[in-house]
């Protein structure tokens, strides 16, 4: 049984304030560092245009389809004119048209010249210190011009995080680029860089300019942070990391060996705990792991080529041995195959992706992972939640989360991605990267009735969720999914989802449809509030919660009607759409 007590959630909160302050010590030295370089590497970025190539950032889906988000962060969808679809864009890109303005020239941007280029038809932005030219990109937005135009002349990275971080402008937005943002030197930080006086390293001389000056010593606190060791045996070397807290029956731990290179993440809630090593001897290209869930522990094993001796696990990478937020994480990618379709309705299949034999993915319920590929020299990303085989599969079946992940996609006939899926044969290799979400157990705490509204593919993440509520949390005494579709055949998993509902006293289901036969007997039409009245009760002494998942339109009048039934903020939690 899974269960997190007052002093969990206390801890993740301490955690997270203490990497935030981190974060902001770390943010500070590094300004200090680009103004010594920065001057420099600007210079060589104006007279080789190859270095002003967008640099590989990570694709969290901070409002991505599939995440939990606060609510009024939805992104409105509109119809695009003809000939303006994602494909139009890419062509247009590969067409030679300068799109810039420029003339291929590159050029380094200040905030007064960024701030000139506001206008429908010069519209200027920087994401990530780059700056675009977007105006051509209008009409092919899909959130729209006014939207866009939020952006104008602004630094947007906050606005673009906020909505949809994980859409890949790098490869999109790649023939839009003016250049790069002036670096502003702080004077203060400048001054305190050029002092001349030297200190010894290692036994070697170095100039203050280039150290770093000493952190704050930290108040006394109970150590949180996770931690890790090692033993080896003849043919082992075994990694055995210690959480500290209760975790998921799903699991949470990442592992990706590729080579002689080992990562490996454990995601806790909002954080990040990696290890990252260049390995000390030869490895085969398996890994084991094991996992305790009560005491927090997992355990990773790796089996030498050669009985040997090893002396350390091997040389640290960067970023080893940190605790971070996860949203702060770059994301990893690696190549699966493809190994099987299965057909669930006339337009949605599982796909199931068998990872490579040295990487093991343990996904937590309300992650999504990532489907990248390359269509015609563009990369096209999109999220998506894993399920499992079957809505409640035999328990040895969860063991498959980590060599294995089924995906349950809608083909859409005019969708780029997954016109490609559909036609992809078995035996093909897809990138996937993640997991990534901000859904953590911490919403589940002290529920005792959990209410799901969901339409369409909104149901992906509710079916895993589903399990949990039915499995692991007993503390949880009712769960109701009500599911929206068009017609009866679009109904995903009904026969699983009518079997489960008379098997288990504590989950009802009930299907609406918009769309529905004569010989239809179950409810018909939109969501309403005359419905979710009847749907949502709130029995005496009871905790609520309210899980939402659809296309933008459906989401935002769910949330509306839920909200004036009178469910607080932290009562509802959004899957974005």
């Amino acid at each position: 049984m899974l269960k997190e007590d007052d002093e969990d959630f206390e801890e993740e909160d301490e955690e997270e304030n203490r990497a935030a302050n981190r974060g902001k010590i770390s943010a500070v030295l590094s300004v200090i560092s680009s103004v010594v370089s920065g001057f420099l590497r600007n210079w060589i970025c104006l007279k080789a245009s190859e270095m002003l190539n967008v640099p590989s950032q990570s694709f969290p889906a901070a409002g991505s389809q599939q995440r939990v988000a606060p609510t009024g962060q939805s992104r409105n969808k509109v119809a695009l004119k003809p000939g303006h679809s994602l494909l139009d864009w890419i062509r247009l890109t590969k067409s030679g048209r300068d799109l810039t303005g420029l003339r291929g020239q590159l050029i380094e941007v200040t905030e007064e010249e960024l701030k000139k280029h506001s206008t429908r038809n010069d519209c200027w932005t920087c994401i990530r210190g780059m700056v675009y030219n977007v105006s051509a990109y209008m009409d092919f937005h899909p959130g729209g011009e006014e939207e866009l135009m939020r952006a104008a002349g602004i630094d947007s990275t906050d606005l673009f995080d906020q909505v949809h971080r994980w859409v890949n402008y790098e490869s999109m937005l790649k023939e839009c680029l003016v250049g790069r943002m002036a670096v502003k030197p702080n004077p203060a930080l400048q001054a305190q860089t050029e002092k001349t006086e030297s200190t010894h390293m290692n036994g070697l001389p170095v100039s203050s300019r280039l150290r770093q000056e000493p952190l704050p010593t930290p108040l006394p606190a109970k150590d949180h942070r996770p931690r890790y060791d090692w033993f080896q045996t003849d043919g082992t070397v075994n990694i055995v990391i210690h959480t500290k807290r209760k975790i998921p029956s799903a699991g949470c731990a990442v592992v990706d060996l590729q080579d002689d290179i080992l990562q490996v993440e454990m995601l806790l809630g909002k954080m990040s705990y990696l290890l990252y090593w260049r390995l000390s001897s030869e490895v085969q290209g398996r890994v084991d792991v094991q996992t305790a869930h009560s005491v927090g522990k997992v355990q990773v094993c790796l089996h030498k080529s050669v009985k040997d001796k090893w002396t350390k696990v091997g040389q640290p990478l960067e970023h080893h041995d940190t605790f971070i937020q996860c949203k702060d994480r770059e994301l990893f990618y690696r190549e699966c195959v493809l190994v099987s379709k299965t057909d669930i309705t006339h337009d949605t299949q599982v796909l199931r992706l068998q990872l490579p034999s040295g990487s093991h993915m343990q996904v937590p319920v309300g992650r999504h992972v990532y489907l990248k590929t390359s269509l015609q020299g563009t990369d096209v990303v999109k999220p998506y939640t894993p399920v499992d085989q079957k809505l409640i599969p035999p328990s040895q079946c969860s063991a498959e989360m980590g060599s294995d992940l089924h995906l349950m996609i809608k083909i859409c006939p005019d969708g780029l991605l997954t016109s490609h899926l559909a036609n992809l044969p078995i035996g093909s290799s897809l990138s996937v990267g993640g997991p990534e979400g901000s859904f953590t157990m911490r919403v589940l705490r002290d529920v005792t009735h959990l209410y799901m509204l969901a339409a369409g593919t909104g149901f992906t993440p509710m079916a895993r969720l589903i399990r949990l509520a039915l499995q692991d949390l007993t503390s949880i005494r009712k769960t109701k999914l009500m599911f929206f579709n068009r017609q009866e055949r679009d109904i995903l998993w009904c026969s699983q989802l009518d079997e489960l509902c008379s098997k288990e006293e504590r989950f009802e289901v009930e299907y609406v449809l918009s769309e529905p036969t004569d010989s239809w007997k179950g409810r018909r039409g939109q969501i309403d509030a005359c419905m979710l009245q009847n749907f949502l009760e709130r029995p005496e002494d009871s905790k609520c919660l309210v899980c939402v998942c659809g296309p933008t339109g459906f989401t935002e009048l769910a949330v509306q009607l839920v909200r004036q039934l009178d469910f607080s903020e932290e009562e509802i939690h959004i899957f974005q759409g």
